[in-house]
């Protein structure tokens, strides 16, 4: 059986299956297209990683953000 696919927008903060080592598990996605930008809200590190990945890693989105936001990288 397949997982169901979470629909995600920019802005969004979503929960992940591992959380960070800064013990953190919320993050922001701050960039989409092929690649996904994800901050950790807890110490404010940034990562990018595939479309596949970051679909395959996503738990739940916590948090609907609007996309005309600003975020201040």
């Amino acid at each position: 059986m397949t997982k169901p696919r979470i629909a995600f927008d920019i802005n969004d903060v979503v929960e992940m299956k591992k959380s960070h080592p800064c013990g953190a598990n919320q993050w922001k996605i701050i960039r989409m297209g092929a690649d996904i930008r994800i901050k950790c809200l807890g110490c404010g590190h940034s990562v990018m990683m595939p479309r596949t990945e970051f679909q395959r890693k996503i738990k739940r989105i916590t948090e609907h953000g609007s996309a005309g936001e600003q975020d201040g990288q």
